[in-house]
């Protein structure tokens, strides 16, 4: 641990109570992507009282806090929710709901733990704001929204983000996770996320009585045939030992027991290490899909590009200083390789449009030997301590391996 990460962590102890009051706030109401106006207002008000310039920027907030020359850091924190009904029995779990862009009233919850990434990169700000006499630069905080929809970075950078605050030398981003243990982080170099592509199949077959299929072309049976023939694109096209998924989530057709369906749309969610490999999945889901609406004799079917995000490859050098300085502040013992995982995230896109290097890593929020449920479950309870202490010490120590 150096002098300087020590003294500015030391302060922790000043802003845990805020802080976990406002964590438990936040968990108790989780906003959905696109909608995060109370959760934008509350940490707007926070940065300011630290003394941030805060500007909103597409549906976001950033935070600036300049202090003298030197290098340039942002850490960028999430903050929307998900449309899942809370069953943890927390005395501040979400009751609140939602309404979605087609008006479905729904349950939302922080069930993936966005509301830790907010707290812990407030208080990460307010630590450093603490802490000006120790480091010497530009610190930037960065609170994205709708990332659960993989949309809220770009819609960040349409809003003109690149020339709204300081050029960074570097962007940092981290995430909670089940595994490692509650007190530990998790960093590599390399991959570390996939890149994801979903995509709605639409099909369209001949409506006919049940009992003359003949006379009609089914699109369930179509669709069905599908399914199936997808899955041997993964076993016979992607290279052994490297990874690639198609993963059909949703097959709706037909509504009546006695005609043949004559549409069916699929929803498939596409994923990979590396983008050429996700372009390659595509071009041949298109192939497949083609080739089966020809067996069928069906019309030629749409596919559109629902959302998409590039994969998560940290910077070498970058992860190297952070895994570094993270050994050193916290001991080997709670630094652990990060799992490689096929979850998606569109953070890569902030770094990208800026043309600099990133560091994207994980911390633990279960305590060792506890029941751990994954992120998006309806019983995603992290512990709070030492979860938000690890989180909010990471962000500064990350930060202060770049900052002068």
């Amino acid at each position: 641990m150096t002098s300087r990460t020590e003294a500015v962590t030391a302060a922790y102890a000043d802003i845990a109570d805020w802080q976990e009051e406002l964590y438990r706030d936040l968990h108790a109401h989780p906003e959905l992507s696109g909608q995060e106006e109370r959760t934008r207002a509350e940490v707007q008000e926070r940065l300011e009282s630290f003394g941030y310039d805060v500007q909103e920027v597409g549906g976001g907030v950033v935070g600036v806090l300049r202090n003298g020359d030197g290098p340039t850091v942002l850490v960028r924190a999430d903050m929307d929710g998900l449309t899942v009904q809370e069953r943890t029995d927390l005395p501040y779990a979400s009751t609140d709901t939602q309404t979605t862009a087609d008006g479905e009233q729904v349950p939302v919850m922080h069930a993936c733990g966005h509301d830790s990434h907010v707290a812990a990169g407030l208080g990460a700000a307010a630590l450093l704001a603490q802490g000006t006499d120790h480091w010497s630069g530009t610190y930037i905080a960065l609170f994205q929204p709708a990332e659960e929809v993989l949309a809220g970075s770009q819609q960040m950078i349409d809003d003109d983000l690149v020339d709204t605050v300081p050029s960074p030398d570097v962007c940092l981003a981290q995430h909670i996770q089940p595994y490692p243990d509650a007190g530990m982080v998790g960093v590599r170099p390399g991959p570390v996320l996939a890149g994801a592509r979903s995509l709605r199949i639409t099909l369209h077959g001949s409506g006919s009585h049940g009992g003359m299929p003949h006379l009609g072309i089914d699109a369930i049976v179509l669709g069905a045939h599908l399914v199936t023939r997808l899955q041997s694109v993964v076993s016979r096209e992607v290279p052994p030992g490297e990874v690639g998924v198609i993963s059909v989530g949703s097959f709706q057709a037909g509504n009546s027991p006695n005609v043949l369906a004559d549409r069916a749309v699929l929803q498939l969610t596409l994923r990979a290490y590396s983008d050429e490999r996700i372009e390659m999945l595509h071009q041949a889901v298109a192939r497949v899909v083609a080739a089966e609406c020809q067996a069928s004799g069906a019309a030629e079917a749409e596919i559109e590009v629902l959302s998409q995000a590039p994969a998560t490859v940290n910077d070498e050098e970058t992860a190297a200083r952070v895994e570094q300085a993270f050994t050193e502040h916290f001991g080997e013992d709670r630094v652990v390789p990060q799992r490689l995982m096929a979850a998606s995230e569109d953070f890569s896109r902030i770094p990208a449009a800026f043309g600099v290097p990133y560091c994207y890593w994980t911390f633990g929020g279960f305590e060792a030997g506890s029941q751990t449920y994954a992120n998006h479950s309806p019983f995603f309870a992290p512990v709070l301590q030492p979860t938000l202490a690890t989180a909010t010490e990471a962000a500064v120590v990350a930060a202060l391996t770049f900052l002068d």
